[in-house]
């Protein structure tokens, strides 16, 4: 009976010493909130070819640690789309030769001093390249692999007994939904695939709030091998044209921007690390807004469409007025970006002009039943500022709001998302 009641007793000292020990060590992490905000897609979100420009040391140091990782710190740029596994060995040899310039560190610089010294805010990429929407959708492996970061991230987080909140995810993807030609209803597949990042996100958070999607807008219809100029059905413009649509009308979507006002690595597909900055400067003005209750930026996207005789107006959307052509950060293209298309594939188009927050494209004849286009043009292949399908619309919010890049200061103006519409109205 002795020998029991003293183990009993050795038992109780061991438990107790163990919870003094623990209660000394223990750190206190003070309170935070932690806002991540992702970036999931293909291979445009994972920063592909981006040669990286933040410097990584710096991003630390200069927010006073406020912008994390899934981990809750700051070994950046370890993603691998295979597994945790190989993740964590990649950062534990620091290897990182594949360390990308995101878009999201953009983002997450220019949000940091809009929010409270409390705030953290984490950030990291998910995806594959080279995939369709239907390869990244549930229950695809990049996807499940996305969904676990969220909650790693998360339980990370209430480790330290701190909030933990996904306002939003940035989306980044598109380019194999034009050059694959995979023949599936990519907005069906996009609200799809935003029911399951809704349900699956606010399952691990418990949070009440709906995420919503920061989207920008793919612009690579000169990569898909059937594109023709001026072909009145034309088929590779339609993924970017569902992207405008539901930025400009569907409430939980929020816009950062199109891509092709930027370089492309090779004039080939991804952009580069000074266009990834940019993106995510724009989509931290949506990211902020979303937080901050605003209402809803769309960027500048058509409104309506009207004609009258040979001439087609165009209203838009402007966040910043005026309006304007702008032919030095993009190429001049041919009538500034804009076709009017007719049943025999030929462009009607005469002139275009400015008025006020619309566009006037004259025509040389009626463009009843013709297809009017913005930045669907470019050499074949090609992709980017230079060559690439665009045009030279754009807003004026860049001369108050830039986004500084290897000490200088970039305007981050809103560029007319590309599009292929009827005229007779949207």
């Amino acid at each position: 009976m002795k020998r029991k009641y003293y183990f009993v007793i050795v038992v109780v000292m061991i438990c107790l010493l163990a919870i003094v020990y623990h209660e000394i060590n223990k750190k206190d992490y003070g309170h935070k909130v932690v806002v991540c905000i992702p970036v999931y897609g293909q291979s445009l979100a994972l920063g592909e070819e981006a040669v990286r420009i933040t410097d990584f040391d710096s991003l630390r140091l200069k927010y006073n640690d406020r912008i994390v990782t899934e981990n809750m710190d700051y070994a950046f740029g370890y993603f691998d789309h295979s597994s945790r596994f190989k993740q964590n060995v990649k950062r534990l040899l620091h290897y990182d030769k594949k360390a990308f310039e995101l878009s999201v560190y953009g983002m997450a610089e220019k949000m940091v001093p809009q929010l409270g010294e409390d705030t953290l805010i984490c950030i990291f990429p998910g995806g594959h390249g080279m995939k369709t929407i239907t390869q990244l959708m549930k229950p695809a492996a990049p996807y499940l692999k996305f969904i676990g970061e969220i909650k790693h991230a998360y339980q990370e987080a209430e480790k330290r007994g701190w909030t933990f909140i996904v306002p939003a995810v940035c989306w980044m993807q598109g380019e194999s939904d034009i050059a694959d030609y995979p023949n599936t209803d990519y907005k069906k597949l996009f609200q799809q695939m935003y029911k399951n990042l809704n349900t699956d996100i606010k399952a691990v958070t418990r949070q009440s709030e709906d995420i919503r999607i920061i989207c920008y807008q793919t612009n690579a219809v000169t990569k898909g091998t059937r594109y023709k100029e001026n072909y009145y059905n034309t088929i590779e413009s339609q993924t970017p044209t569902i992207q405008m649509e539901m930025i400009r009308d569907d409430s939980l979507i929020w816009a950062s921007g199109p891509v092709y006002p930027y370089n492309f690595v090779n004039e080939n597909i991804h952009i580069d690390a000074e266009g990834q900055k940019s993106i995510g400067g724009l989509a931290a003005q949506s990211a902020l807004g979303i937080l901050h209750h605003q209402k809803r930026r769309i960027g500048l996207v058509p409104l309506e469409i009207s004609c009258s005789a040979n001439n087609v107006e165009i209203l838009f959307n402007v966040p910043s007025p005026p309006l304007c052509f702008d032919t030095i950060q993009v190429r001049k293209a041919p009538h500034y970006g804009f076709n009017v298309i007719n049943k025999d594939n030929s462009d009607i188009i005469s002139s275009v002009s400015i008025e006020g927050n619309s566009v006037v494209l004259t025509c040389n004849e009626s463009p009843i039943g013709c297809k009017v286009r913005y930045a669907v043009n470019g050499e074949y292949l090609k992709g980017g500022r230079i060559n690439g399908p665009r045009g030279n619309l754009r807003d004026s919010q860049g001369e108050k709001l830039t986004i500084g890049i290897n000490e200088k200061e970039l305007p981050l103006h809103n560029w007319c998302c590309q599009f292929d519409l009827l005229n007779c109205g949207l």
